[in-house]
């Protein structure tokens, strides 16, 4: 869901957290790449999301155009999704955010029985 507090902000970092901002929309983007995919690969691939929360997020993705949503006109209906100029610009960004991870993550010592 998408805050519009956030995304009406004069602060220019502030509104890209309101376009960015939540924890699925990044995972999406980082799914998808530099790829087309269909609704039912992403749900497959993305654990622990539900499709209502999956629909949510593409539609707001598509609407801050991030995303291009490619419907067919076949029987039965086909829609891909894929980055827009844009998304793509995003990706840079995620790898620097997994390389910061990479380096400062801190991985929990198992506990001795």
């Amino acid at each position: 869901m998408r805050d519009e507090k956030f995304c009406n902000s004069n602060c220019p970092f502030t509104r890209a957290i309101g376009t960015i901002g939540n924890k699925w929309k990044p995972i999406i983007i980082n799914v998808i790449g530099t790829r087309s995919i269909r609704f039912g690969q992403l749900d497959a691939i993305i654990p622990h999301i539900s499709r209502k929360v999956l629909t949510e997020q593409l539609r707001e993705l598509a609407e801050d155009g991030l995303l291009e949503r490619l419907a067919y006109k076949e029987i039965p209906p086909r829609v891909e999704y894929k980055l827009s100029e844009k998304g793509l610009a995003f990706l840079p960004i995620l790898e620097n955010i997994k390389e910061w991870n990479s380096k400062y993550e801190v991985v929990p010592i198992p506990e001795a029985i």
